[in-house]
């Protein structure tokens, strides 16, 4: 499976990005996905999943409200639009699929077994 993450880019405090992640293979049906980001200085933390159907979504505390995440199996394709952007949003953003479980289990790192590259969102102040 390859993941190519893009979209990301330098944007003022309270506008908008989508980020899409396009995945190879002809089975991206049955991945589910998941978002993570890291900032400078920071670790790589959760942002995003969304179920192998697309039909649950889940997404850290910081970013309900404001993050929506969606799935396109026929354009082997996954979402993550993001709204209302913080100065605080400002990471490298990564794509990761899992494809053992429907809906990862948890928010962590070990459920995802394929990276994207990542793409770099800056939000102004």
């Amino acid at each position: 499976v390859q993941l190519q993450a893009s979209g990301g880019g330098l944007v003022q405090a309270g506008g908008s990005l989508r980020l899409s992640c396009a995945a190879s293979g002809r089975t991206f049906r049955s991945y589910a996905m998941g978002w993570f980001r890291q900032a400078p200085g920071k670790e790589r933390e959760f942002v995003a999943a969304i179920s192998r159907s697309g039909g649950s979504t889940y997404y850290t505390d910081s970013v309900k409200g404001r993050f929506t995440s969606s799935k396109d199996n026929a354009k082997n394709t996954v979402y993550l639009q993001m709204n209302s952007l913080k100065p605080e949003d400002t990471a490298v953003y990564y794509c990761a699929a899992s494809t053992l479980y429907p809906t990862p289990p948890g928010n962590t790192e070990r459920y995802y077994d394929y990276w994207g590259q990542g793409t770099q969102v800056t939000v102004s102040s």
